[in-house]
């Protein structure tokens, strides 16, 4: 996988209360492209920022139906990945992307 195919596949990190406390287990979150696999999530994660992922689980939130000024909308599905990483592996998604 080239550099440039991987952050197709990597969106951006997300950054929220939550995914700050799912880094004290060796997790981070990111979001990914809605078709990518997790076999080319690991893949890219691994090739980015040079760690070992032990496990990569998916999620898709469904996007939802919002009013703004009387004009009815609907937000976009958001695909997340949560990625464990091995023991004394860490990225700092603050600064690398």
């Amino acid at each position: 996988m080239s550099t440039l195919s991987a952050y197709d596949v990597i969106l951006a990190p997300v950054i929220t209360e939550k995914s700050s406390m799912a880094s004290e287990n060796n997790q981070v979150i990111f979001k990914v492209r809605k078709n990518a696999t997790k076999t080319e999530i690991k893949a890219a994660i691994e090739q980015l920022f040079k760690v070992k992922v032990l496990a990569v689980n998916t999620l898709t939130r469904k996007g939802k139906t919002k009013r703004f000024r009387g004009m009815k909308g609907k937000q976009q599905d958001v695909k997340k990945a949560i990625v464990r990483l091995a023991e004394g592996d860490k990225i700092d998604v603050t600064t690398r992307i």
